[in-house]
């Protein structure tokens, strides 16, 4: 899942949205709330990751027609191919919001100034993120050797979190930056004896002779987050973009965890926008803890847990340098969480959680 490395992750028919709807305790469509400024679209920037196929399977399914023609406004999903590229492209404003993990989130666009808000969590990573061996059979035995993943992304933090638990440091190897689009290949190489990838890359690697799993994200469980960001700016100029797509992702994760055939078929829309078939997503799935329900995504957004996670990652993300050269302190940039609690600096906030969308769903008034 993913960085910045400067930069770092990666329908339904009208009978089966009504089912979903119900179970999300969501009311039908009915006509637009408001209007966005005049000719406006946001645009919604997306990579290949199994936490975040629900958002290109909503707009082939008409789901995201279908909020977006409720709230008054215009919502294009936009697929970027290489991660880091995808949350530079925020950073710059050419995007209105992105998919982007925690770590990410606070080291490229809140690094860099941009206002970010979180509308919703989808996830934690349960073990779609690993760390692979070639002629190892455990994590101390990548000692001395070059590691090839996304530098300073979630990959970097997870290598870091790993080598904790096996009494190494990251001097005690070589971080080798490698694209997700070009780890998978890079693995093959017969140079190449250690990566840090994520789904769906981990897959395909991890089919290859001699490959080996030594360590994975279900180790440090709520620590690699999946999110949906926004633009601050742009969610206070017109609050109904977050409740439009608040509608479209719980809709959509109500559908997809339907075991009967119009569930089946909705992940398997998905698998095939990802590159996979039905059973390899399945099988990315069962290594993602996706908050199919608003209730718990909120719970897990009001909850201790998360600030105590995100302290980590700051800690991480300013020791490596992510926060740029003139950063002097872990505490320059501000986090917000709800309830009002701050970690960093309170007079430069520039990532917040915000509760208010996902609470709109749980309590079923979008």
């Amino acid at each position: 899942m993913m960085g910045w490395l400067k930069g770092v992750r990666i329908a339904a028919a009208a009978a089966v949205c009504g089912l979903a709807l119900a179970s999300c305790g969501q009311k039908p469509a009915e006509k637009a709330e408001a209007s966005a400024p005049a000719g406006k679209e946001y645009q919604i920037g997306w990579t290949i990751y199994a936490g975040w196929m629900p958002w290109p399977y909503a707009e082939q399914a008409g789901i995201v027609k279908k909020w977006s023609d409720k709230y008054g406004v215009k919502i294009k999903f936009v697929q970027v191919n290489d991660y880091v590229e995808s949350l530079n492209q925020f950073t710059a404003g050419k995007l209105d919001g992105v998919t982007s993990t925690n770590m990410d989130a606070l080291t490229i666009p809140a690094a860099a100034g941009k206002d970010s808000t979180v509308v919703m969590i989808g996830d934690y990573s349960n073990g779609n993120d690993g760390i692979v061996l070639k002629g190892g059979a455990t994590l101390a035995a990548i000692k001395g050797r070059s590691v090839n993943l996304v530098e300073n992304s979630v990959s970097h933090y997870l290598l870091a979190r790993g080598l904790e638990t096996a009494g190494l440091k990251l001097s005690d190897v070589k971080v080798v930056n490698t694209s997700d689009a070009d780890i998978v290949a890079a693995f093959a190489a017969p140079e190449t004896t250690a990566v840090v990838p994520w789904n769906p890359q981990l897959s395909e690697i991890k089919k290859q002779p001699g490959a080996v799993e030594v360590f994975d994200s279900s180790k440090i469980p709520g620590e690699i987050l999946d999110m949906l960001i926004v633009s601050t700016d742009e969610l206070k100029a017109n609050p109904n973009l977050g409740k439009a797509l608040a509608g479209i992702w719980y809709e959509t994760m109500a559908l997809m965890q339907q075991q009967d055939a119009a569930g089946a078929a909705a992940r398997e829309a998905m698998a095939k926008l990802s590159g996979t078939d039905l059973a390899g997503y399945e099988a990315q799935l069962k290594t993602t803890h996706l908050y199919y329900s608003p209730k718990d995504a909120l719970a897990a957004t009001v909850s201790p847990d998360l600030v105590a996670a995100n302290d980590k990652v700051r800690q991480f993300s300013f020791q490596a340098g992510l926060f740029g050269q003139g950063a002097k302190s872990v505490d320059d940039i501000g986090i917000e969480f709800p309830g009002g609690k701050i970690l960093g600096d309170p007079q430069n906030v520039k990532l917040r959680f915000d509760p208010s969308f996902v609470t709109l769903a749980a309590d079923g008034a979008l």
